[in-house]
């Protein structure tokens, strides 16, 4: 049997996780659980951070307080933001905006990790998905 590779969260798959929302299928659940790896890009904090102050999202701690307690509670290992990566993104095509998510495709592509979204922009950039 093929041992599994690492996997990159997407902000949505991170916030799911954390809350135990069924928008997290039972198919990334069980991926997520055999992984020898979860990432969350550095990313992700910076965009959870700017939803809590745009009040577009509450959470039950300062955000990164609730981060930190996240990662600890479901073993996930932070990506940092690397030249590397920040090139890839700025490089990729323009099919998706988000800067944030293009760094999460860019970690994805360079490092070949599935990344658990629901997002199908994904896709388009050749990156496997779990959604």
């Amino acid at each position: 049997m093929a041992e599994e590779s690492p996997l990159i969260l997407d902000t949505c798959a991170m916030l799911w996780l954390a809350s135990g929302d069924k928008k997290l299928s039972n198919t990334a659940v069980g991926a997520i659980n055999q992984a020898p790896v979860v990432f969350v890009s550095a990313i992700t904090g910076f965009e959870i951070a700017i939803k809590v102050a745009k009040k577009k999202l509450q959470l039950p701690l300062p955000p990164a307080a609730w981060f930190v307690d996240v990662l600890e509670h479901h073993d996930l290992t932070v990506l940092p933001l690397t030249v590397e990566i920040c090139i890839e993104a700025a490089q990729l095509p323009p099919i998706h905006i988000d800067p944030c998510d293009r760094f999460i495709i860019a970690a994805a592509r360079l490092n070949k990790w599935t990344v658990v979204t629901a997002d199908t922009r994904f896709e388009k950039y050749d990156v496997p998905t779990i959604t």
